[in-house]
């Protein structure tokens, strides 16, 4: 599998501004593929921010909602890989998605956050599933956030026994409005999450968060810091971003998949056919 460049779109998102975020992510996207990315991560939540009541009245569909059909005419336009959250309304049920479109503008993989926060149950139902796509690029997977941080890692290491090359994270990091980030520096929770499934399965992970301040919902007045973060196939950090609600910027990362062989369990000796 080749080398090819990742854009993590550390971006400010507006909560309950669609228009505003939208036009943002399209220029930023146009920026990540004319510098050569062909894959382009942005943040969970990225059309109207995380735990925004705007969420219960303005989530859309899945691929036909204005989000979604912008992002899917994004990627045909620029022929790259897009991975985004987005807020999901199927029938009367919202979800916190997300979702891999190819360069075709097809949406090839949809996930609905599984481990989702307290506070967030008010907005968002829980997914029930994982999946990872096949790409040209390497297996993709795809998780948001939290997943990342369930007990024994066990939502990332799931998709790593699935196949994943590279596991992709929509995020939306935050931090109280008096947090002092020379004092208690941010991002060990992330490190501590991502690094040892890395290092296990030789898999890269990223993820890729928000910047700005949250003016709606349970965290009103926290402070979106980004602190993207991408963790190589030897568990060792690639890239972490700058922190701050005005860190709005585009970062790149050189991508090398690397070949595994398929994980296993070999059964106790009793349990095999003799």
């Amino acid at each position: 599998m080749a080398t090819f460049t990742l854009a993590l779109i550390q971006m400010l998102v507006v909560g309950g501004d669609r228009q505003v975020n939208l036009r943002h992510a399209g220029e930023q996207i146009k920026e990540a593929a004319q510098h050569g990315a062909q894959i382009i991560l942005l943040p969970e939540a990225m059309d109207l921010g995380w735990t925004h009541p705007s969420a219960l009245a303005e989530a859309q569909a899945i691929p036909d909602g204005e989000t979604c059909q912008f992002l899917t005419a994004q990627a045909k336009k620029y022929k790259v890989y897009i991975v985004s959250g987005l807020i999901e309304k199927d029938e009367n049920t919202v979800y916190n998605s997300a979702v891999i479109i190819n360069p075709a503008g097809q949406v090839i993989l949809k996930h609905r956050k599984i481990n989702e926060l307290d506070i967030g149950h008010p907005y968002y139902a829980v997914g029930d599933r994982l999946n990872v796509v096949k790409t040209e690029l390497g297996t993709l997977g795809l998780m948001i956030c939290a997943d990342a941080n369930t007990p024994d890692l066990l939502l990332t290491r799931s998709l790593c026994y699935m196949g994943a090359d590279i596991i992709l994270s929509p995020c939306s990091w935050a931090v109280k409005a008096d947090h002092d980030n020379t004092k208690e520096p941010y991002g060990d929770l992330w490190k501590n999450a991502y690094k040892p499934v890395a290092k296990d399965f030789s898999v890269w992970i990223a993820g890729c968060s928000n910047v700005g301040w949250m003016n709606g919902g349970p965290w009103k007045g926290w402070r979106g810091i980004g602190c993207s973060l991408v963790i190589d196939a030897n568990g060792e950090e690639a890239m972490f971003g700058p922190y701050g609600v005005e860190a709005d910027t585009i970062l790149y990362v050189d991508i090398t998949p690397q070949k595994r062989q398929a994980q296993g369990t070999n059964w106790p000796s009793m349990w095999q056919k003799k």
